[in-house]
C-alpha cells in the first residue's frame, strides 16, 4: 500500500517523493530527474547537491531502469507523465523572457580558422607573376 507522497522542490521543479518500495521515487532520484529536466549536467547536479558525480550517474541509471527509459529525455517525459516531477513555472519552459537561453552554459567554439589563402591576402587577385620572377 502506497502512502501519500511528500513534495520537495529542486531546480525549479516540484517533485513527489516516497519511501523505498513505493511507486514514487526517492528524494535522491527525484532531485536527479528534476535536475536533468532543468537542463543541468550530471556534474552540475552533483555540485548543487554536494555529492559525487558517480553517485548522480548511478542514480540516473537507476531512474532509467525504473522508468524503462533509454536516455535522459525519455526519462524526463515519463517522469512528467507519472507526475513524479512538475515544473513550477511552465511559462519559462515555453518562452524566452529575458533574452537568454534556458541552457546553463553557452556553447564554446573549439576550432578557429588559422589559414589565409594567397588570393584572399592579395585582395582577391592572384599573385603577380612579374613579382614572383623578379
Amino acid at each position: 500500500m502506497d502512502h501519500a507522497p511528500q513534495h520537495i522542490e529542486f531546480a525549479g521543479f516540484r517533485c513527489r517523493i516516497g519511501g523505498r518500495g513505493s511507486s514514487w521515487p526517492t528524494a535522491k532520484q527525484a532531485m536527479v530527474l528534476a535536475g536533468l529536466a532543468a537542463g543541468m549536467t550530471q556534474k552540475e547536479i552533483a555540485r548543487e547537491r554536494g555529492i559525487s558525480p558517480a553517485t548522480v550517474k548511478s542514480t540516473a541509471e537507476a531512474i532509467y531502469y525504473r522508468l524503462n527509459a533509454t536516455r535522459a529525455a525519455d526519462a524526463i517525459v515519463k517522469g512528467l507523465r507519472r507526475t513524479w516531477i512538475a515544473p513550477i513555472v511552465i511559462l519559462l519552459m515555453c518562452a524566452d523572457l529575458h533574452g537568454q537561453s534556458l541552457r546553463a552554459r553557452m556553447p564554446v567554439r573549439t576550432r578557429q580558422q588559422t589559414t589565409v589563402t594567397a588570393r584572399a591576402a592579395s585582395g582577391g587577385r592572384g599573385p603577380d607573376l612579374g613579382e614572383l620572377i623578379a
